[in-house]
């Protein structure tokens, strides 16, 4: 996943994490905009949410804050 997918997603993690708590889930749509409007960076996150981890619908902000930050 490109680096600017990994700072966006870490950083949306952290403000769910900060303004809901540490139990707070979510799905890869919250990396984004209610509009689509660049659908190959949608499609990137959602591959490796969906097929490359095999990832539920809704995850802890906080495991895929650590995931992303370590690389996987």
């Amino acid at each position: 996943m490109r680096a600017e997918l990994r700072s966006k997603i870490v950083e949306v993690c952290e403000k769910k994490i900060a303004s809901k708590g540490d139990n707070v889930g979510l799905s890869f749509y919250a990396f984004f905009a209610n509009k689509n409007d660049t659908p190959e960076l949608l499609m990137e996150v959602a591959t490796w949410w969906i097929q490359t981890h095999q990832l539920d619908h809704f995850v802890k902000a906080d495991k895929i804050k650590v995931m992303v930050k370590a690389g996987l």
